[in-house]
Protein backbone atom coordinates (compact mmCIF):
# COMPACT_ATOMS: atom_id res chain seq x y z
CA UNK A 1 0.00 0.00 0.00
CA UNK A 2 3.06 2.16 -0.24
CA UNK A 3 3.54 5.23 -2.76
CA UNK A 4 5.78 5.55 -5.13
CA UNK A 5 7.60 8.45 -5.97
CA UNK A 6 6.53 8.50 -9.28
CA UNK A 7 2.59 8.47 -8.03
CA UNK A 8 3.71 11.29 -5.82
CA UNK A 9 5.02 13.46 -8.60
CA UNK A 10 2.43 12.25 -11.52
CA UNK A 11 -0.50 13.60 -8.49
CA UNK A 12 2.24 16.81 -7.46
CA UNK A 13 2.24 17.73 -12.03
CA UNK A 14 -1.98 17.22 -11.91
CA UNK A 15 -2.69 19.45 -9.27
CA UNK A 16 0.13 22.24 -10.12
CA UNK A 17 -1.29 21.47 -13.86
CA UNK A 18 -4.65 22.45 -12.23
CA UNK A 19 -3.31 25.81 -10.19
CA UNK A 20 -1.71 26.98 -13.61
CA UNK A 21 -4.65 26.39 -15.92
CA UNK A 22 -6.50 28.58 -12.85
CA UNK A 23 -9.55 26.25 -12.75
CA UNK A 24 -8.92 23.90 -9.69
CA UNK A 25 -12.35 22.78 -10.07
CA UNK A 26 -12.84 20.96 -13.34
CA UNK A 27 -15.97 18.82 -12.45
CA UNK A 28 -18.96 19.35 -10.36
CA UNK A 29 -17.75 16.28 -8.35
CA UNK A 30 -14.55 18.50 -7.45
CA UNK A 31 -16.48 21.58 -6.54
CA UNK A 32 -18.93 19.13 -3.90
CA UNK A 33 -16.20 17.89 -3.08
CA UNK A 34 -14.46 20.75 -1.93
CA UNK A 35 -17.53 22.12 -0.09
CA UNK A 36 -18.08 19.06 1.52
CA UNK A 37 -14.46 19.56 2.89
CA UNK A 38 -15.31 22.85 4.05
CA UNK A 39 -18.34 22.00 5.77
CA UNK A 40 -16.30 19.53 7.67
CA UNK A 41 -13.55 21.91 8.52
CA UNK A 42 -16.31 24.66 9.95
CA UNK A 43 -18.02 22.32 11.57
CA UNK A 44 -14.97 20.74 13.97
CA UNK A 45 -13.73 24.50 14.69
CA UNK A 46 -17.45 25.47 15.77
CA UNK A 47 -17.12 22.53 18.05
CA UNK A 48 -13.74 23.20 19.32
CA UNK A 49 -14.99 27.04 19.53
CA UNK A 50 -18.05 25.85 21.82
CA UNK A 51 -15.91 23.35 23.74
CA UNK A 52 -13.53 26.63 24.52
CA UNK A 53 -15.96 28.49 25.48
CA UNK A 54 -18.09 25.70 27.81
CA UNK A 55 -14.15 25.08 29.35
CA UNK A 56 -13.27 28.92 30.12
CA UNK A 57 -16.58 30.44 30.99
CA UNK A 58 -18.62 27.36 32.57
CA UNK A 59 -15.97 25.94 35.12
CA UNK A 60 -14.53 28.94 36.40
CA UNK A 61 -18.09 30.84 36.79
CA UNK A 62 -20.30 28.11 38.08
CA UNK A 63 -17.79 26.43 40.55
CA UNK A 64 -18.95 26.16 43.98
CA UNK A 65 -17.59 24.49 47.25
CA UNK A 66 -16.66 20.90 46.90
CA UNK A 67 -19.34 18.74 47.72
CA UNK A 68 -18.70 16.77 51.12
CA UNK A 69 -19.81 13.26 51.21
CA UNK A 70 -23.09 12.92 52.95
CA UNK A 71 -22.50 11.50 56.08
CA UNK A 72 -25.56 8.74 57.22
CA UNK A 73 -27.04 9.34 60.85
CA UNK A 74 -25.57 7.74 63.71
CA UNK A 75 -27.65 5.56 66.22
CA UNK A 76 -30.56 3.10 66.18
CA UNK A 77 -32.79 4.36 64.07
CA UNK A 78 -30.26 3.64 61.53
CA UNK A 79 -29.86 -0.07 62.46
CA UNK A 80 -29.78 -2.13 58.93
CA UNK A 81 -32.22 0.43 57.46
CA UNK A 82 -29.86 1.64 54.14
CA UNK A 83 -30.53 0.20 51.24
Amino acid sequence: MGLSVEDLETTAQEVLGKLRSRQPFQSKWDTAAFIILLVFISAVLLLLLLAGIHCCCCTCCSRGPPRSQKEGRRGVDNLALEP
